[in-house]
């Protein structure tokens, strides 16, 4: 007989990808048979790939991710002789599972929320490809020996954390029956046992009331006092739960003192609102479970005047038998079609405001050293072909027009002060060669 291990659920992973290199543009002159005076004919360089993510059902966890903490997109191709254009880089695509927030590790920025199946999002754009010197022609220059370098791929470090998407939240304090109800009411087989922290990772479960609009609903592993804090990993726990729409708070009603099952309530409730606002806004339902207990039918009616009184909605049930589940079902599926579906986190995906005011910005890095940031001035260096004069002559031109030549001689800097822009040195004399 097999059997199969349950999959590690990975609800966070951190990993780095890296979009294309564009390929570097080609110097090349026609050379064909009656054609002496060949022109220019190198080609444009190929795009780089793109890295794409993509939300799917295929995968319920991010545990495959962990296995592979860098991805990279494929590099574009180089162009060649007679104007032939390199060819683009293959794009690289990253499944995730439906609900997966993308954040940009160095910036802390969210920049994509793939909360819907399908949905495909470019995370890391690849670097165009470099001008091959056909590009480069003019009325004056007829022969440029001149092409640029691809541009050099985008690499971030990426936190990806999953959000499980669920219609409702089952809530409640440890071994409150939470996986015991979620079983006799759904496809969803939760580990069950008899002690505190059975369940130590979601679960999701389809719901079909009869006669009514079936719904998601989630198992969140039990939630106790300081979880807003990280108690009992309630901070991991929690937030699954902000994507839900209506929360089914269970309460274990089989213990004999009516304060502390009150108290248990009002633990969870604090919790929420402790962790998030919006979270403990969220309308809720209590199920007084394990009515097939003595006990609980005895402390049920006590309880639900107390609740009742502060306007909740309580119903008694038993997972074991299904007592009174179908009328909680109906009720939560018909209160399902009164709130609309979580809307989308707000992603941020705006560029720094530098880049549009400035195309470079300036920085002292200690004596005789500055550092040159932007992305315009970063990207010019990298696409130079530093080995060409010509090359070298039209990176100064475009220094120039952009204002960084300007800039440097109201500066003032020792002619043996260094620069740094990308990867590249130079010595503030070379610009005024």
């Amino acid at each position: 007989m097999l059997y199969s291990l349950p999959m590690k659920f990975v609800d966070e992973v951190t990993i780095e990808v890296t979009s294309g290199k564009g390929g570097d543009g080609c110097v090349a002159f026609r050379r064909e048979k009656f054609v002496p005076m060949g022109g220019p004919a190198g080609g444009d360089g190929g795009r780089g790939g793109d890295v794409v993510f993509e939300a799917t059902d295929d995968l319920t966890t991010l545990y495959e991710l962990s296995f592979a903490r860098r991805w990279e997109a494929e590099d574009g191709d180089d162009g060649q002789v007679k104007d032939m254009i390199g060819a683009n880089g293959k794009a690289l695509l990253v499944k995730v599972p439906v609900g997966t927030l993308v954040y940009d590790v160095e910036s802390g920025q969210l920049l994509v929320d793939l909360a819907e199946k399908g949905q495909r999002e470019v995370i890391a754009r690849g670097g165009r490809g470099g001008r091959g010197n056909a590009r480069f022609t003019t009325s004056v220059r007829r022969a440029p020996r001149i092409a640029e370098k691809g541009e050099p791929g985008r690499h971030l470090r990426l936190r990806l954390e999953l959000k499980l998407l669920a219609d409702v939240g089952l809530v409640g304090m440890p071994n409150a029956g939470k996986s015991t109800f979620l079983r006799a009411v759904s496809n969803a087989r939760p580990k069950v046992a008899d002690y505190p922290f059975t369940t130590l990772v979601p679960s999701l479960g389809i719901v079909k009331p009869e006669g009514a609009p079936s719904f998601c609903m989630a198992d969140i592993p039990g939630l106790i006092e300081g979880a807003h804090q990280g108690t009992g990993l309630g901070t991991q726990f929690l937030k699954h739960i902000e994507r839900t729409r209506v929360l089914l708070h269970l309460v274990d009603t089989s213990q004999l003192d009516m304060e502390d099952v009150v108290k248990n309530y009002d633990i969870i409730m604090a919790e929420l609102k402790a962790f998030s606002e919006e979270l403990a806004n969220k309308p809720v339902v209590v199920a007084a479970n394990k009515m097939d207990l003595p006990d609980s039918r005895e402390l049920f009616p006590m309880f639900k005047e107390e609740l009742e009184k502060r306007g909740i909605r309580v119903f008694s049930v038993s997972g074991a038998t299904r007592e009174g589940v179908e009328d909680l079902l109906k009720f939560l599926s018909s209160m399902l079609k009164e709130f609309k579906a979580t809307e989308h986190i707000e992603a941020n995906q705006e560029e720094a405001l530098y880049h549009y005011l400035a195309p470079f910005v300036i920085e002292s890095a200690g004596e005789g050293h500055y550092q040159v940031s932007g992305s315009e001035i970063e990207r010019l260096v990298a696409m130079t072909d530093f080995t060409s004069d010509d090359a070298i002559a039209m990176f100064k031109r475009k220094l120039k027009k952009m204002g960084f030549i300007d800039e440097l001689a109201v500066m003032n800097a020792d002619p043996r002060d260094v620069f740094s822009i990308g990867e590249m040195e130079f010595e503030y004399r070379e610009f005024f060669d």
